[in-house]
C-alpha cells in the first residue's frame, strides 16, 4: 500500500485556522469555544462515558438506520456500480457508472476529494450510494503525493474533469446528460468547489447546476496560502448552493464556510443554505460532527478496477452512519433532485422540518437537529 493510501483516512487535515484569524463578532455561537482548549469536548466525552453506562446496564440505545426511502435513502434504482480509472499522478480520475441496469444517460456528479484522500475509498459509500442512485460520479486525483504543490491542484482537477468527460462520450460508457451536472467537495475539495463552480464556463466545462461544499478550510492557514480562492459571488445566478459545516470540526472550524455562504451573493436567497451538524451522544456509537464524519470509508469501491480492498484507517471517524444518511446524503440528493427536477427541494434547503429531521434512536429520541441559516437570517441566529 503506497505511503499516500495509506495516509487517506487524513482527507482534509489542514493547519487549524487560528483564533487571531476569525473574523471579530462572527459565527461566535457557531464554533466550540476555544479557550480553555478541549473543555466542551472532554465535557462531551463525559456524557457520552455516562451513556455509555448506561447502555452497558440495559438495553443499548442505537442511531437511526438508513431510510428506506427518500433522499438519502436505500430505494436504489441500481443494484451495482462500475468503477474504471485512467490517468496518473495529479490527473489521474475515477469515474463510477450505474449499472444494474446500465441507463443510457445519467446525471453527473465531479466529487473533489479533501487533502491526501486521494483514494476513492475515502469516501467510498457516500460514492457507491451515488451512482446507485443513477448518477455518474467524476473522482479527480489532483494530489499525487503529499508533496504535490496546492498551487498545481485547481488545474489538474479541471483538467481530469475534462478528461473525463471526453472519455465518456466514447462508447461502452452511461453518456453523461451535461445538463444536470453537480459539484460536491470536502475539506480541500469544499474550497475548491468555489474555484470550478465560478470558472466552469470560462473553462468549458458544463455548469454545475447544484453546489455542495462541506466542511472548507480557508484560503489560508496560519499564514500559508492553501488554494488561490476565486470570489464566492461569481458563482452563477441560477446555482443552489449548501455550505455544510461541522460542530466539532476542529481541523477548519467553521469560518471559512460561514464566508463563502455570506459571499455567495449572485444568488437568491432562497438558493444557498448554510448548515451546521450537531454531534449527538445519546446512544451507541455516538454520531460526531466532526472533520471526518463526511467520510463514508469504503475500501472496496475501487475493486472492479483489479485494486486491493483498503483497510479503513486506524483511530479516524469515517464509519457511515445517521450523520450521512440524515445529513450529507440526504442533502446531497436532495439539492440534485431540487437543481435537476424541482423536486425535494424542501430536504435541501429553507430550514424546513425535512431538511432537519435527523432520524430517532431506537429508544425514540430525535437525533439533534442541524441548525441552518438562510440569508435573511444571517447575524440573527442566536
Amino acid at each position: 500500500m503506497s505511503e499516500a493510501v495509506a495516509r487517506a483516512g487524513t482527507a482534509g487535515i489542514l493547519p487549524a485556522v487560528s483564533p487571531a484569524s476569525r473574523r471579530p463578532g462572527t459565527v461566535a455561537a457557531w464554533t466550540p469555544p476555544r479557550q480553555p482548549p478541549g473543555r466542551r469536548r472532554y465535557s462531551l466525552w463525559f456524557i457520552w462515558a455516562l451513556t455509555a453506562v448506561a447502555c452497558a446496564a440495559g438495553e443499548a440505545i442505537l442511531p437511526p438506520a438508513q431510510p428506506d426511502t427518500g433522499p438519502g435513502g436505500k430505494d436504489y434504482t441500481h443494484a451495482s456500480a462500475t468503477c474504471q480509472t485512467y490517468g496518473s499522478g495529479n490527473e489521474q480520475y475515477w469515474i463510477f457508472e450505474p449499472a444494474e441496469p446500465k441507463p443510457e444517460r445519467a446525471p453527473v456528479v465531479f466529487f473533489l476529494h479533501g487533502w491526501t484522500a486521494m483514494e476513492p475509498a475515502a469516501y467510498g459509500g457516500w460514492i457507491r450510494h451515488l451512482a446507485r442512485k443513477g448518477s455518474i460520479v467524476i473522482y479527480p486525483r489532483y494530489q499525487a503525493n503529499l508533496l504535490t504543490p496546492p498551487a498545481v491542484m485547481l488545474e489538474s482537477a479541471i483538467g481530469a474533469l475534462k478528461a473525463a468527460l471526453k472519455k465518456l462520450a466514447e462508447p461502452g460508457h452511461v453518456q453523461p446528460d451535461l445538463t444536470k451536472v453537480a459539484l460536491a467537495g470536502h475539506s480541500l475539495g469544499g474550497a475548491m468547489c468555489v474555484n470550478v463552480a465560478a470558472r466552469a464556463k470560462a473553462e468549458g466545462l458544463p455548469q454545475p447546476k447544484a453546489v455542495m461544499i462541506v466542511q472548507p478550510p480557508g484560503a489560508k492557514a496560519n499564514g500559508i496560502t492553501l488554494l488561490p480562492a476565486e470570489d464566492p459571488a461569481k458563482i452563477p445566478a441560477g446555482t443552489l448552493l449548501l455550505v455544510v459545516v461541522g460542530e466539532h470540526d476542529i481541523f477548519v472550524w467553521t469560518d471559512p464556510g460561514r464566508q463563502i455562504f455570506e459571499q455567495a451573493t449572485s444568488l437568491p436567497r432562497a438558493d444557498r443554505n448554510y448548515v451546521l451538524m450537531k454531534t449527538d451522544l445519546h446512544g451507541q456509537p455516538p454520531l460526531w460532527a466532526d472533520h471526518f464524519s463526511p467520510m463514508a470509508f469504503d475500501g472496496t469501491i475501487t475493486r472492479a478496477t483489479g485494486a486491493a480492498a483498503l483497510a479503513a484507517p486506524k483511530g479516524v471517524n469515517s464509519a457511515t452512519d445517521a450523520l450521512d444518511y440524515y445529513g450529507y446524503w440526504k442533502f446531497g440528493d436532495a439539492l440534485c433532485d431540487a437543481a435537476f427536477t424541482g423536486k425535494n427541494r424542501e430536504h435541501a434547503l429553507g430550514n424546513t422540518p425535512q431538511q432537519k429531521y435527523m432520524g430517532k434512536w431506537s429508544d425514540g429520541v430525535p437525533v439533534r437537529e442541524p441548525q441552518v441559516v438562510v440569508p435573511e437570517e444571517a447575524g440573527k441566529e442566536k
